[in-house]
């Protein structure tokens, strides 16, 4: 089955990333997750993104903040593709990481989602690979259903109060 790597910057980002985790595992997707620094292990980082598509990974997400440079080095030395997830900082509440993952230079896309947007992170992980596995793409959509069931009932139940 597929694989989804997991990077971190620090261990500290880890609650961002526990999101991604638990909804690649509820939909039965491998993961690894890794504490990486682009800046302080960047032979890691290299090795990481060097070996990842042999270790079976399809996906990668790198969740960092402040200069957060994580997903653009990844992007860099691999083809697969590389979601970032920045995380909030106290100096700039998390726009400087956004702003560092979203502005990649031609050539080396990072696809972004929101500052501590962990659930998304999983959910487009979850959404490039339903390309290539069906199964995966079908849970997806029962996943979205349920979503709109939910909304409907609170929508039904707000009605009834009004």
């Amino acid at each position: 089955m597929s694989k989804v790597g997991i990077l971190m910057g620090s261990k500290s980002d880890f609650d961002v990333v526990k999101p991604a985790v638990a909804i690649l595992k509820k939909f039965g997707v491998e993961t690894e997750v890794r504490v990486i620094s682009a800046h302080r292990t960047p032979d890691e980082a290299h090795e990481f993104a060097a070996t990842a598509r042999e270790k079976g990974m399809e996906v990668l997400i790198c969740a960092a903040g402040k200069a957060a440079h994580l997903g653009g080095v990844i992007a860099a030395l691999t083809t697969l593709p590389v979601i970032g997830l920045p995380v909030k900082t106290d100096m700039m509440g998390g726009l400087d990481s956004l702003l560092s993952i979203v502005q990649m230079p031609s050539g080396i896309p990072v696809a972004t989602v929101g500052v501590n947007g962990g659930e998304n992170a999983g959910l487009l992980a979850l959404q490039i690979l339903g390309i290539k596995y069906p199964e995966i793409g079908e849970k997806l959509a029962d996943y979205k259903q349920t979503m709109k069931e939910k909304i409907n009932a609170d929508d039904e139940a707000l009605q009834a109060i009004l």
